[in-house]
């Protein structure tokens, strides 16, 4: 058992087959051999024959299997590794976006700074389980996705889910599955479309979850040539390791905490990786009940949390992106910043092979901003510059925004650059650094609705921790109502930032 989990604590919750805890541990049952989520519907367990793990890597480490009925690698991940900003938590995020796949345990380890030794002693330490054995698990689970959701060959299915072998693949599969991956395929409901490099998934978030709202807050902000949004679905370009892929993300059609996800992959290689960034945008992660428990009791936000419980933090899928589009939304409005980053697109972006609908182009890469040409794209001289520096500083590093960040010196480093002060380097936190306790210094919108709730800024800056990124959201959907689904005041209709 992982020494960080309280057992009894963990019991009760399967006991009660409370799902708000899946994902946060799984239970391993040594009479089966096999783990389960904690809301598995199978026959609770005696206390004495169950164990528990905080990560399925660490069960399949111990020798147990996945449970075939409850599937306990599709439930939403840990909320802990993003509220967390230690070493472990950001190895645990980096993972999730694909650098063991892309660098190996090496490249992990130098990007965190640590000797390869010492980053396995403090994962094994705390998880159980080392680096290597998290990147299977992740490959594991991509591996199943595509054996139930496509036709393509078994073999080709290995390379694609990051194994280095058909070997390999075949006993990770046995081992955690407890079956071959033929046999894993003639278990999915549905046949598949077939089309190459297409596939439809079901993202599952903790409830309450209010898909609409979210997608309508990334589509009020969609902008043209990256971004579509036709009312339910918001599509996207994502700059993916091998190649540009295609989100279309909506609502779950069963009505349920969950997104359907279509993607489009260059590579089926990067499936992992996409869907990591997916449930990152969407924040599908999160813990809604330790969120509301501590906004709820401040009468200030208590009305707006029991009308719109659950509320998330809409991300971006790439935090440089995010930086950018952050520095030119500045003291503008969400249509003036929307123009100035589509004129940017065109000027700087990587145009797809073939568009996708309305979608034609990736986000401009760092180094494609450097020395890129923007006058036309209509910002001031400052404001140029000030692209042009940012993205200086994320080409050669000084600036480091992926997803295993030191957020702390994350926002040092954006503030040295020139042009970007604490609001800018707030919002990179926020919205892509995915950090759920920032507070936005001097946000208009923030400042008109904490006036209205009899509130000042500097008391709020402190008053929401640990959650004041939920906060502020709660407080621009008093601001800017149009923007989200339900709405909560009736206030001047001013968009937030």
């Amino acid at each position: 058992m992982t020494s960080s989990l309280d057992p009894e604590r963990c019991y009760r919750a399967v006991a009660s087959r409370d799902a708000r805890f899946d994902g946060w541990f799984v239970t391993a049952v040594a009479t089966t051999g096999i783990y389960c989520r904690p809301s598995c519907p199978a026959r609770t367990p005696l206390p004495g024959n169950v164990s528990f793990f905080s990560t399925a890597a660490a069960a399949q480490g111990a020798g147990y299997r996945a449970c075939r009925r409850c599937r306990p690698d599709a439930v939403p991940g840990s909320p802990e590794w993003d509220v967390r900003a230690d070493v472990v938590a950001r190895a645990v995020r980096l993972i999730g976006d694909g650098e063991v796949e892309r660098s190996g345990v090496p490249g992990l380890a130098a990007r965190l700074g640590y000797s390869e030794r010492q980053l396995h002693r403090l994962l094994v330490g705390e998880l159980g389980v080392g680096p290597l054995a998290l990147a299977r698990a992740q490959r594991a689970q991509t591996a199943r996705l595509l054996l139930e959701t496509t036709d393509l060959p078994v073999s080709d299915v290995a390379f694609a889910a990051g194994f280095a072998s058909i070997r390999q693949f075949n006993d990770t599969v046995r081992e955690v599955f407890a079956t071959t991956p033929t046999g894993l395929r003639r278990t999915r409901a549905t046949a598949p479309a077939g089309t190459p490099g297409r596939l439809t998934l079901r993202l599952a978030a903790r409830a309450p979850y209010e898909a609409a709202e979210v997608l309508l807050f990334l589509g009020a902000h969609a902008v043209p040539g990256l971004e579509e949004w036709d009312g339910t679905t918001f599509s996207r370009v994502l700059d993916l390791p091998h190649g540009p892929g295609v989100v279309h993300l909506s609502p779950a059609a069963d009505g349920g905490p969950a997104v359907t996800a279509r993607l489009q992959l260059t590579a089926l290689r990067d499936l992992g990786t996409a869907v990591a960034r997916c449930r990152r945008t969407l924040d599908l992660d999160a813990d809604p009940a330790a969120v509301d428990g501590v906004l709820g009791d401040d009468p200030a936000l208590a009305a707006s949390v029991a009308a719109a419980p659950g509320r998330r933090v809409p991300a971006a899928p790439d935090a440089a992106e995010l930086a950018v589009r952050a520095v030119l939304g500045q003291q503008v409005s969400v249509a003036g910043a929307r123009t100035l980053t589509a004129r940017l697109l065109r000027a700087a972006g990587t145009p797809l092979p073939e568009p996708v609908g309305t979608l034609t182009h990736a986000f401009p890469w760092p180094a494609a901003l450097v020395d890129a040409d923007l006058t036309a794209v209509g910002l001031t001289g400052a404001r140029r510059r000030t692209v042009h520096a940012l993205a200086e500083a994320l080409d050669t590093g000084a600036v480091t925004l992926d997803p295993g960040a030191d957020r702390a010196e994350a926002g040092r480093s954006l503030l040295a650059v020139r042009g970007i002060g604490p609001w800018t380097a707030a919002v990179v936190a926020m919205r892509g650094l995915g950090d759920p306790d920032v507070w936005l210094p001097g946000d208009l919108a923030l400042r008109r609705s904490l006036a209205a709730l009899g509130s000042s800024d500097a008391d709020a800056a402190t008053r929401w921790r640990p959650w004041r990124s939920y906060a502020v959201m709660h407080l621009w959907a008093l601001a800017a109502p149009a923007l989200f689904t339900r709405p909560l005041a009736t206030t001047p209709d001013r968009s937030a930032s």
